[in-house]
C-alpha cells in the first residue's frame, strides 16, 4: 500500500508523543517513530497524528 505524502510535510511533522523526527515506510503507508514505537498510518495522503489511531511496533 504505497503513499504518497509531500516531502516538505514530512520535514516539519513529528511525533505527537516524543518530538522526535518521524520516518516515512512508503510500502506500509506509515510514518513510524522509533522513540515512542508507534507507527501512524497515513490514510488518503493525510498523516493521522493521533496516538489512539497509532500502530504498536
Amino acid at each position: 500500500m504505497s503513499v504518497d505524502i509531500d516531502p516538505k510535510l514530512l520535514e516539519i511533522l513529528v511525533c505527537p508523543v516524543t518530538k522526535s523526527p518521524l520516518e516515512y515506510d512508503a510500502k506500509a503507508g506509515e510514518l513510524i517513530s522509533r522513540q515512542a514505537k508507534l507507527a501512524f498510518p497515513i490514510r488518503d495522503s493525510i498523516p493521522v497524528m493521533l496516538v489512539e489511531e497509532a500502530r504498536e511496533l
